[in-house]
């Protein structure tokens, strides 16, 4: 059975998906493409279906990846049962996601994973920002899926 890693924010078009696609690649760079399935929701069903914002499509595409086929989808409560690890960008959407969460469910913050982030870093929301806030957003992202892959090489296979 694959592992299954759910990046959440708020309405799914901005951050999370940026998450998504550059945690998919540092999987797949770490040799884990074929274990982990990502996926990414946002706490709210505001943008349900449509594409990722233009502003973190053309970021991701000025850096290499493409986020092209992502449509936001909602995070519902029986996305846990077949999760094993949700990651939130921030503190709101953590509390949010505990609220629905039955025990024992692992939710975190995505930058918990960047060992160089102060305890409790969160990635902001670019949405109100120009363009700098979403290559601030990649950058951050970047590290901690990085940090995330090297801490599912460990967790999956085993030390190397």
């Amino acid at each position: 059975m694959r592992y299954h890693v759910c990046l959440v924010c708020l309405g799914n078009i901005c951050r999370s998906p940026m998450a998504e696609v550059v945690l998919r690649r540092s999987l797949a760079d770490h040799g884990l493409g074929d274990l982990v399935t990502v996926d990414s929701a946002g706490t709210s069903d505001w943008h349900q279906g449509g594409p990722m914002d233009e502003r973190a499509a053309k970021t991701l595409a000025d850096h290499g990846y493409d986020g092209s086929s992502h449509r936001a989808a909602a995070f519902s409560p029986d996305r846990f049962a077949r999760t094993g690890l949700v990651l939130a960008m921030d503190r709101e959407n953590l509390r949010a996601l505990r609220r629905r969460a039955p025990a024992g469910a692992d939710i975190r913050l995505l930058r918990s994973f960047d060992p160089a982030a102060p305890e409790g870093a969160e990635v902001p929301d670019p949405y109100y920002g120009g363009p700098e806030d979403f290559v601030g957003v990649l950058e951050m992202v970047e590290a901690a899926c990085e940090g995330l892959a090297a801490h599912l090489v460990t967790r999956l296979t085993g030390p190397r």
